[in-house]
């Protein structure tokens, strides 16, 4: 029988179980029904991400793997990155329409460094959008291969450091979590950089993509003056505020959402 996977995760977490939840391409590792670790094959793991950014050597990780990870609990960007790679691949696995099946097991290492609670990870999820949303739905972010223009009209755009990134990585080959790897990025923050390059007319959209929902942004009718490219707000469930928030959840959140700026 089919369980919402999020249904699922906040059951092990009112009952404190400690182990593996598995779904479709990825797992969650739960410490006390609290999130610890959660992987998915259509994002970036987050050993790339720790040897991308400087916090291990891949002997480092690989020696915490077996259950001694030493000095890399101490550092502080570990906890950021542990964050970010739960979040990433929770966006892509919550709406995975299959049977979770969760087994018993030692806590993760990991656990040490990183708590999550199921229920902000869900509005965290929520707050993002709809993954099948926009030019890029979330299903392709491993599928389709992330095509620049090849003759682009002129005109002013202004981009992102990320997305600078994110575009001259577009090889015609490479899927989003293609690029995504390469960079050691979030699966993510760059499927969002191609979403924006998209409608900005500096990427193909996907096959199938609406019209609609491709093409770069209108010019100012009074100026003629083009808008520049900037991170959007999707339309999704408000964050909310106020003693519905446990404070661990605003703290976690709050470094969640600098770090995506800085990362993504």
């Amino acid at each position: 029988m089919r369980v919402e996977l999020a249904d699922e995760l906040e059951r092990l977490e009112d009952e404190g179980r400690t182990g593996v939840l598995r779904v479709g391409d990825g797992e969650f590792h739960l410490a006390d029904g609290a999130i610890a670790s959660a992987t998915c094959s259509r994002t970036t793991g987050l050993d790339r991400l720790v040897v991308e950014a400087g916090v291990a050597s891949a002997e480092d990780w690989e020696r915490a793997g077996t259950g001694d990870p030493g000095p890399l609990l101490g550092r502080p960007l570990l906890e950021t990155l542990a964050l970010l790679a739960v979040f990433d691949a929770a966006y892509f696995l919550l709406p995975t329409p299959v049977v979770p099946e969760f087994r018993a097991a030692p806590a993760h290492w990991l656990s040490a460094v990183c708590t999550i609670r199921p229920r902000a990870l869900v509005r965290e999820c929520a707050r993002r959008g709809d993954p099948d949303s926009g030019p890029w739905p979330a299903e392709l972010v491993d599928r389709a291969a992330v095509v620049p223009v090849r003759r682009i009209r002129r005109r002013r755009v202004l981009l992102t450091g990320g997305q600078a990134e994110v575009l001259a990585a577009a090889d015609n080959r490479r899927s989003v979590t293609g690029i995504a790897r390469d960079l050691g990025r979030t699966a993510y923050g760059c499927l969002e950089a191609v979403r924006d390059l998209t409608m900005a007319g500096l990427i193909e959209p996907p096959v199938g993509a609406p019209a609609s929902a491709a093409g770069p942004p209108a010019a100012d009718p009074a100026t003629g003056a083009e808008p520049p490219l900037r991170r959007r707000v999707r339309n999704a469930t408000p964050v909310p505020d106020g003693d519905e928030w446990e404070p661990v959840d605003r703290e976690l959140l709050t470094r969640l959402r600098a770090a995506l700026e800085d990362l993504a």
